[in-house]
């Protein structure tokens, strides 16, 4: 193999791939940003009320993290192939673990000095996290497997079908499981808060997926801008199905 010679959605045996570093690096940088953000709902007034949504728009502070998770997921995917996608899925389903270790070695260490409610803030991730875990698992896995699986459909034509098709379902997954598991199941059960009510769940759910959707729609130009430039830079060509 020459120094020079076309890599096919894989890593350059003859140096780093900075771009894959970085679109991994990406993504579980946002994946655990997401987990430490997402105790705090965010309300947006809406021009107008939507049925079930109501006036304003409100969903979880990492939900504007956790949309650049599929950026960097379609990238991988349409770049490097469905293998390294799902290897980086996995790689941050292990890092929310050692977040989660980290967080609880932390609260449990004796401390010279802490900001008031420090424990309390700190420990009400750990639901948002295990939503997080949950929902991932089924979403992201659904979002690779969709993705590869519209890309076979359109032989490849149609990147913005894919990136919004796959994200589109798999954020609706995501934010049925995670929303079920953060704020109805795994409060009254950890001891760290009391359950949401119905009403204010089914809400939460419409408006968190309304904005993921929002986020899903906007991010395909920089999909395409992102995946035609590591292209040209790199060389990197179109990994096969099998990838």
């Amino acid at each position: 193999m020459t120094s020079d010679e076309t890599r096919v959605g894989t890593l350059d045996t003859t140096g780093v791939d900075t771009s894959l570093i970085a679109l991994v690096g990406l993504f579980v940088t946002a994946l655990v940003t997401a987990q430490l953000i997402s105790a705090k709902l965010l309300a947006f007034a809406l021009p107008l009320t939507i049925p079930v949504v109501g006036a304003a728009l409100v969903f979880p502070g990492g939900t504007f993290a956790y949309a650049v998770t599929y950026f960097a997921t379609d990238c991988l995917s349409e770049l490097y192939g469905r293998r390294v996608a799902r290897t980086a899925v996995n790689v941050g389903f292990a890092m929310n673990f050692v977040l989660l270790a980290l967080v609880w070695v932390t609260v449990q260490s004796p401390a010279a000095s802490a900001p008031a409610n420090f424990e309390g803030v700190v420990l009400s991730a750990t639901p948002i996290v295990l939503g997080s875990l949950l929902g991932y698992l089924v979403s992201q896995n659904w979002d690779v497997f969709a993705f590869h699986a519209l890309r076979r459909r359109t032989d490849g034509a149609h990147l913005w079908l894919r990136n919004i098709g796959s994200t589109g379902t798999s954020q609706l997954l995501d934010t049925i499981v995670f929303t079920l598991v953060a704020f109805v199941v795994a409060p009254p059960l950890l001891g760290t808060g009391s359950a949401m009510p119905t009403g204010a769940v089914v809400s939460l759910i419409a408006g968190q997926y309304l904005a993921k959707l929002l986020f899903a729609l906007a991010d395909t130009p920089f999909v395409y801008a992102a995946v035609g430039y590591i292209r040209d830079r790199n060389d990197v060509q179109p990994p096969s199905y099998a990838d």
